[in-house]
């Protein structure tokens, strides 16, 4: 947790974003897994956690905008609750860390909400992503449940997306040090792909260590021999000489913030020639992208720039052909590339997803592509100091769209499709940073890359 006075500051700043009324913040509750006292493992909700800094469950924070007061609502254990979890500290104790003077029990919000509703004040609130916090809105509101996604407040999500999207001094520093968990865990994974280990005792291993330095996965581990499947969480394969190894993994602190990285490792130790031309594009690629970061350009430019190197180095290897300008245009590099170039990453790994990707990764001057591939592009608004995003192109051979494709002569003066053929069983490469943008352009957070070149990647498989 920061210092209390981090959050008084970003409650206040939003307070003059906003100007009147109320503002509701929903904290998440405990979900069952099979049966209410077996749980998943509790996540707060991010944007609770930005303003209120408090992980447990049952809480909800009120920004009184109008009249200066910022309120927590949680309910104090009892002795029942004791017995099970050990004496806690009371809501009133966890306020005072995150600078909130005031708390009330849960059944107090509604009261609260009612008058607020009386007297005509504006109430603001995010659009909830959990049924169960729908259905609290929907009776404190008196709301139709069906109807509380179209209510939430645009004018506060605009407000919240401008606060997130710049990283202060404080989460820059903190992602910094995590980054070098998740360095950790990708070096582990890299050491482990060993002809005969099944995927699924890397994936434990570094979900394990993530547990160890007391957080866990940002995400699901996506860990497999079958690269061309974006995100394949089926670890059941046993690795064998010459296979790709794609691993991409977080990891995110008790404080909510996370890491993105892949890397895909040579099982055996050494790239094929094959395998070692497709993966030296997707590094060249990367390289160029993460070097043209910087303030003021469009990130869809950038991600423009990454299908133009793809294009140009399977034109090279004879997989495309023709004019490259015209091949990117026509969205030609997307049977390859299908995805976009990278999201912004901070207390989510997909930051402030659900908030809106066409709030959080596009602007006024910038709209979403209908375009298949480009359209997937999480990020393409005007980058800005403080953004932390992520750069991770791949090249993919996916037999079910390369057929489709074939088939129904999709681009077919752009793709030598029998040159493709021969790499129907490659598997797929991406390789992902992630990326602080600063005042003269960018750096690669954490206090050392994840090995990627071929001869690093190599040595580090082929390392005790």
């Amino acid at each position: 947790m920061f210092d209390a006075i981090v959050y008084q500051d970003r409650r206040n700043k939003l307070r003059s974003l906003l100007k009147e009324g109320i503002i509701i913040f929903q904290g998440n509750n405990e979900s069952p897994m099979n049966y209410s006292d077996n749980t998943f493992r509790f996540r707060q909700d991010s944007t609770f956690l930005y303003f209120f800094g408090l992980s447990m469950p049952g809480l909800v924070g009120i920004i009184d905008i109008d009249n200066g007061k910022d309120i927590i609502f949680g309910d104090d254990i009892d002795i029942n609750d004791i017995i099970w979890m050990g004496p806690q500290p009371s809501i009133k104790e966890l306020a005072q860390k995150v600078a909130v003077k005031e708390t009330y029990p849960v059944a107090k919000l509604s009261n609260v909400v009612a008058d607020a509703t009386k007297r005509k004040r504006t109430i603001h609130f995010l659009p909830p992503y959990r049924a169960e916090n729908i259905l609290i809105l929907e009776k404190i509101l008196e709301i139709p449940s069906s109807s509380i996604k179209y209510k939430a407040s645009v004018e506060l999500i605009k407000a919240v997306v401008t606060m997130r999207l710049i990283k202060d001094s404080n989460e820059i520093a903190h992602l910094d040090e995590i980054m070098n968990i998740g360095y950790k865990m990708h070096i582990t994974a890299m050491k482990m792909a060993k002809p005969g280990v099944y995927e699924r005792k890397i994936a434990g291993f570094i979900e394990g260590m993530a547990l160890s330095y007391g957080g866990t996965i940002s995400f699901p581990v996506i860990l497999s021999k079958h690269g061309e499947i974006l995100h394949n969480h089926y670890y059941g394969n046993k690795l064998t000489t010459g296979d790709l190894m794609i691993c991409d993994a977080g990891f995110e602190s008790d404080m909510g913030y996370a890491t993105d990285n892949t890397r895909v490792t040579p099982v055996g130790g050494k790239f094929s020639q094959k395998q070692k031309e497709i993966y030296q594009i997707v590094l060249d690629t990367n390289n160029v992208a993460v070097k043209a970061i910087k303030p003021e350009i469009n990130y869809s430019d950038v991600h423009n720039l990454a299908a133009t190197v793809i294009t140009e180095g399977l034109k090279n290897l004879g997989l495309m052909k023709g004019n490259t300008k015209e091949a990117v245009g026509a969205g030609a590099h997307a049977m390859f590339f299908p995805h976009g170039l990278g999201h912004m990453m901070g207390l989510d790994v997909h930051d402030m997803e659900n908030l809106g990707e066409d709030y959080v990764g596009y602007d006024n001057k910038t709209k979403r592509s209908e375009q298949f591939g480009t359209s997937y592009l999480r990020l393409a608004r005007k980058l800005q100091p403080g953004f932390v995003l992520t750069v991770e192109p791949g090249i993919y051979f996916i037999p079910a769209l390369i057929n489709k494709w074939k088939e129904e002569r999709i681009n077919t003066q752009f793709i030598n499709f029998d040159a493709v053929n021969k790499y129907m069983n490659f598997g797929g490469i991406r390789l992902e940073d992630d990326i602080l943008v600063t005042e003269t352009g960018n750096r690669i957070l954490g206090k050392k890359r994840i090995p990627i070149t071929v001869n690093e990647v190599e040595k580090t498989v082929q390392s005790k």
